[in-house]
C-alpha cells in the first residue's frame, strides 16, 4: 500500500489548525464549511485548501497577471444584474473580465487507495477537471474541480464593449452555472462519507 507519508496524522492536525484559523478570519466560503467539515472528519483525508466557486469582475493589466488585478465585484453565489453592473461602473483601466471559477478543493489522502477512492467519487458526481495533483513519498493530494467557467472580456481602460442586454444574457449563463456547480457540492457532501 502507498502511504501518503508517516507524518499523515500530523500534516492533518497542521491542516486543520490552519483552517480553524481561517475560519476565525472569515477567511472560508460559508456554504463550503459542511463539505469541509465532513471530509476532515474522515480518517484517511483532510482539507488543504477551498473555494465554493464564485462569479466575479475583474480589472486586469493584462489577462492572467493576477498579481496586479483587481477584484470590482466578487461573489460565491448568484447575482443580480444590478450588482454586475455596480461592479463594471469601478472600472477606470487595464482590460475589464466577468469571470465564473467553478469550485475547487484540495484534499490529502492516507493512502493511493484512498485518493483513488475519493477521486472517482467526484468525477462520477460531476467533478469532471478533478485529478490526483501530487504522489510522493510526502505528498498525495487530490484536486476536485468542475467545468463550469467563464472568461468574458467586457471592456478597457474604462470603456465598455458590451450593452446591458448582453451584461443581462452572461449573468444569466453565469447564475445558471453556479446553481449548477452548488448543487454537485451539495451531493458530493452527501456523498463523500460513504467512501
Amino acid at each position: 500500500m502507498f502511504l501518503y507519508t508517516k507524518n499523515f496524522d500530523e500534516q492533518k492536525a497542521r491542516a486543520m489548525e490552519g483552517l480553524r484559523q481561517a475560519l476565525e478570519e472569515g477567511k472560508v466560503d460559508e456554504d463550503i464549511i459542511p463539505l469541509l467539515d465532513k471530509i476532515n472528519s474522515l480518517e484517511n483525508y483532510f482539507t488543504t485548501s477551498s473555494c465554493s466557486g464564485r462569479i466575479s469582475v475583474m480589472e486586469m493589466p493584462d489577462f492572467g497577471d493576477k498579481v496586479n488585478s483587481v477584484w470590482l465585484g466578487k461573489w460565491h453565489r448568484t447575482v443580480k444584474v444590478e450588482e454586475v453592473l455596480e461592479a463594471i461602473g469601478r472600472h477606470e483601466k487595464g482590460q475589464l473580465w466577468f469571470l465564473v471559477r467553478s469550485p475547487i478543493l484540495h484534499v490529502g489522502a492516507r493512502t493511493l487507495e484512498d485518493a483513488v477512492k475519493l477521486l472517482n467519487l467526484a468525477i462520477g458526481l460531476g467533478f469532471k477537471y478533478s485529478n490526483i495533483k501530487s504522489v510522493s513519498h510526502k505528498k498525495l493530494l487530490v484536486e476536485i474541480r468542475s467545468t463550469e467557467r467563464m472568461d468574458v472580456p467586457l471592456g478597457s481602460d474604462g470603456e465598455l464593449w458590451v450593452d446591458g442586454e448582453y451584461i443581462e444574457r452572461i449573468v444569466e449563463i453565469a447564475n445558471s452555472q453556479v446553481r449548477r456547480f452548488k448543487g454537485k457540492l451539495k451531493r458530493l457532501e452527501e456523498e463523500v462519507g460513504k467512501i
